[in-house]
């Protein structure tokens, strides 16, 4: 698979999905026919991630050319996404604790065996080396992935969870870790997700068959509950000189921004990130960065020693927000230990569509038309 990393070539293959390839979304999309044929799903995530394409574009430019009834699935899985993003904005300590359950987590040999493709499962280990050489999995196979190794290997969910966020081009902190707790049965408690060997023969068009699977695990269980936290941070218009982003922003010239004397573009290595990153995830962001950097010259990329350097002079910024996650755990610790002054800007399609996440998907889903129509994405 090649993923091309200019907003232009982007933009080139969400038209070309759109022109030939979404009316079929609905009847195709479970199938992983493999990685020489994609064509039955965008491949836009890794895009969207880093929201060198936005959920919202993604969205008006499909409504532009077709109908919702004709493609309501699509629009469906990234309204997914949004809502993924919402639930966990207001509930920040999952991702907290996931981060700090890692901490008391040993890697075992059945771990080791489960990371380098080494399982008596052959289709979970053909799994392991696409990941790991492409980057990417189809959405249906990452659920299959995670219920065996959750319920089949018993590895922690947790481990699973950084091991995608570790390898994968659209590692996203919401839509990660939260589908990982879905399918362990801890999203909706109780409710987990069992992949069965038919339904893997199915759609992987026969490929893998009789897998052994254990197809009667119960759901994990957490004595843990997550009540509703309201978005505790003041979104005010942008007043200062001064604008961080992150590199899960990079279309920054379509945002409608002030003219800022000084843009300063921040990728953490992974000297300070809790999950380190494999180098061609970092390769993938960088080449990125550079597109956005042709678009919007005045950009300044800097790392977190650079950046440390920059706010013993400056204490007052402007940031686009970026959500609950490592580039937010970081930020604030910045903020409480020098003091910083952060007014954080917010899109109004956020703001706006996260007040539904505070329940399941399917509350959440009746308010789709009420976004669409709100932001005018039709």
């Amino acid at each position: 698979m090649n993923f091309e990393t200019s907003r232009l070539s982007v933009l080139n293959k969400l038209n070309s999905f759109i022109e030939n390839d979404i009316l079929n979304y609905n009847s195709k999309r479970n199938f992983d026919f493999g990685v020489k044929n994609r064509n039955n799903v965008s491949c836009l995530s890794p895009y969207i991630t880093h929201r060198l394409i936005s959920e919202y574009e993604t969205i008006k430019k499909v409504l532009l050319k077709h109908p919702f009834q004709k493609v309501d699935k699509y629009i469906q899985e990234i309204f997914w996404r949004i809502y993924w993003k919402g639930w966990l904005e207001l509930r920040p300590k999952v991702w907290s604790d996931f981060i700090e359950d890692l901490k008391g987590i040993n890697e075992d040999d059945n771990y080791k065996r489960a990371i380098n493709g080494e399982t008596q499962i052959k289709c979970f280990n053909d799994w392991v080396t696409e990941l790991k050489e492409n980057n990417y999995l189809h959405n249906h196979t990452r659920m299959w992935f995670a219920s065996i190794w959750i319920f089949t290997l018993n590895l922690p969910w947790q481990k699973g969870a950084e091991f995608f966020m570790k390898n994968l081009l659209d590692g996203d902190a919401a839509s990660n870790t939260l589908s990982w707790r879905w399918v362990a049965g801890l999203q909706t408690k109780g409710k987990h997700y069992i992949a069965q060997s038919w339904n893997i023969d199915k759609f992987t068009n026969n490929k893998y068959q009789n897998v052994k699977l254990n197809e009667k695990a119960l759901p994990i269980t957490d004595i843990r509950d997550y009540e509703l936290t309201p978005l505790g941070l003041n979104f005010e218009d942008n007043s200062n000189e001064n604008l961080i982003t992150f590199e899960n922003e990079l279309n920054l010239e379509n945002r409608k921004l002030k003219d800022y004397k000084n843009i300063y573009l921040i990728l953490l290595s992974n000297d300070i990130r809790k999950i380190k990153l494999e180098k061609k995830i970092f390769e993938f962001k960088s080449k990125m960065i550079n597109d956005q950097k042709t678009r919007l010259n005045q950009i300044q990329v800097y790392d977190e020693i650079k950046f440390q350097t920059l706010i013993e002079k400056l204490k007052y910024f402007d940031v686009i927000y970026p959500c609950v996650g490592e580039n937010y755990s970081y930020l604030n610790s910045l903020r409480k230990k020098h003091g910083l002054k952060l007014n954080f800007i917010l899109r109004d399609e956020d703001r706006f569509a996260w007040q539904f996440s505070n329940k399941g998907f399917f509350n959440f889903k009746n308010h789709i038309p009420k976004i669409i129509s709100n932001f005018n994405l039709h």
